[in-house]
Order: structure tokens, then sequence, then C-alpha cells
């Protein structure tokens, strides 16, 4: 367990503040653990707005499972995520990012950044329905995180995203082989199975098995918008 895990689950929680313009309840907080005082997001699952398309589970347990992924796919794109209890009952926590504000996200997502590829290859395995532009934080050290996987795991195909610059476009070999490391850790782990619906873990499963054989990054589903509204 890594120092910055230990402190998201063992810190006092104080919440100081909200993110007026997300849809649920949004929290920034203030962890305070060993002496040494952090911040981080808290979202309440009591905070939650019912979705028609995601009746069952909670949005939090959804981004503890896309942490999780991104830990297995070894690509880190989620920041340290976990759930716990907190002064509005359990919830999930994340480390803040302090995002780089001289980068233009408006230019900067339609690069061909690879930390923006690793993002799209990760969308894809989720299944992340809400890719916004606003929901890439590149860091003033460089690395780029991505936030807000609470409707992800579908087990119909709903990718939405604003990262289609490799649309068909051909997996290198060392993202094939994550892909297969990947599709190994979803069989095998345990850790999915309270987060999740047996049906989205074998939508999951599925959708790793279909790109692996694609050998390729998906294209838009003709049946569904490709794009969130607002992009932004």
């Amino acid at each position: 367990m890594s120092e910055i895990v230990k402190r998201l689950l063992g810190g006092e929680l104080e919440v100081t503040g909200r993110l007026i313009d997300a849809s649920n309840a949004t929290l920034y907080a203030t962890l305070t653990f060993e002496g040494a005082r952090s911040a981080c997001i808290y979202k309440p699952i009591q905070g939650e707005r019912p979705l028609w398309d995601f009746p069952d589970g909670n949005l939090a347990s959804r981004e503890y499972a896309a942490y999780l992924v991104s830990e297995a796919l070894a690509i880190s794109v989620v920041p340290p995520t976990v759930l716990r209890d907190g002064p509005f009952g359990p919830g999930m926590v994340q480390q803040w990012i302090e995002v780089d504000e001289s980068i233009d996200l408006a230019l900067f997502y339609a690069t061909q950044d690879p930390q923006l590829r690793q993002m799209a290859l990760f969308d894809a395995v989720i299944n992340n329905t809400d890719r916004k532009i606003g929901h890439l934080l590149p860091d003033s050290e460089g690395k780029l995180y991505g936030c807000d996987h609470g409707v992800t795991f579908h087990s119909e195909d709903k990718l939405r995203t604003v990262l289609w610059q490799w649309a068909g476009e051909e997996f290198t070999s060392n993202e094939r082989t994550s892909l297969e490391i990947l599709a190994s850790w979803v069989i095998n782990t345990s850790e999915l199975t309270s987060l999740l619906t047996v049906m989205e873990i074998s939508a999951l499963s599925t959708r790793i098995r279909q790109l692996l054989r694609a050998n390729s990054f998906p294209l838009p589903n003709p049946d569904w918008p490709s794009i969130p509204w607002p992009a932004f």
C-alpha cells in the first residue's frame, strides 16, 4: 500500500468546500495524517443523483473500480482513490491534483500526446460514457490524470469521449501486453466483485477480449452519441 493510499484511508477528513459545477455532491476536503495536511476530493454516496441507465450500485464504487483498472494496466491515469467513511457517510476519496494552468486544455486534448493515447485506451476498457476535456488533469510535473469516472463499466457499448484521434489505429506491442495482463487480472481478482455487478464485470472481460481481437482502438458507435455534451 502506497503512502498516499494510507493517507487517504487513515487521515482525518475535514470538508472545507464544494465544487458547485458538479452534478453530484463533490466536496473539497483536507486530510490530516500523522501531522501532515493534504487536499482531496470526497464524494459521499448519499450525495449521488440516481441515473436511469445506471440503476445498480453507486458512482463511488465505479470511481474506485476505475482506479483499480488503471493500476492493473500499469498506467496510473486515475489519481489515488479509496472508498471510506467520511463526515457525510461512506464515499469515494481521491487525491487532489493541482492542474498546470499554463496548459490550454482546449488545444491539448486534440494533440497526439502519448499520455492522451493511454487515456483513450483506458476509456475504451472501462467504457467511459463521459470523457470531457475538463476531466483531463495535467499536473505541473508533466503527468496526466483523469477524473470523474462514475458513469463507467456499463454492459452496453456507451463509449463517449473527446479522445477519438486514435480511432481504428493499431495497438502497439506494449498496449497489447497491458491488455493481456489486464484480461488475466479481471478474471482472477476478487476486488471488483463488491464494486460492480456480475454483468458489468463480464462485459469488462468481453470488451478487453474484443479489443485484443480487433488489435486497434475502437471506432465510434453509430447508434450512440460519440462525444459528450457539453464537451468541456
